[in-house]
């Protein structure tokens, strides 16, 4: 079970874009994320006419590293680490380290 998953709130703790939150679209191996409005890059595409897409500049969002990202806690209004616990039902679900709210519901 991986700490962070796709659809989790997240904050940016470190980087160009520190402060920043945003939404996870996308789990691209086990140390990258794609998150939404996170990390953008602006990119030069080449024009298909056969396709229809027009060439110019275009902003695209790129990988960000997983250690440089925290699980947004809505309790504590900031980012938090992440645990795990397994319920007296056999469930293994993922809780916040400070104040052991369960993350999946």
């Amino acid at each position: 079970m991986q700490k962070i998953k796709k659809g989790d709130d997240v904050i940016v703790i470190a980087g160009k874009d520190k402060g920043k939150r945003g939404t996870v679209l996308r789990v691209v191996d086990e140390n990258k994320l794609l998150v939404e409005n996170i990390n953008i890059a602006r990119k030069h595409k080449k024009a298909n006419p056969q396709v229809g897409e027009p060439g110019g500049i275009v902003d695209q969002a790129m990988p960000i590293h997983v250690s440089n990202v925290a699980l947004y806690n809505p309790q504590k209004g900031a980012g938090d680490r992440v645990g795990f616990k397994i319920l007296e039902d056999g469930r293994k679900v993922r809780v916040f380290k400070s104040n052991s709210e369960v993350v999946d519901v």
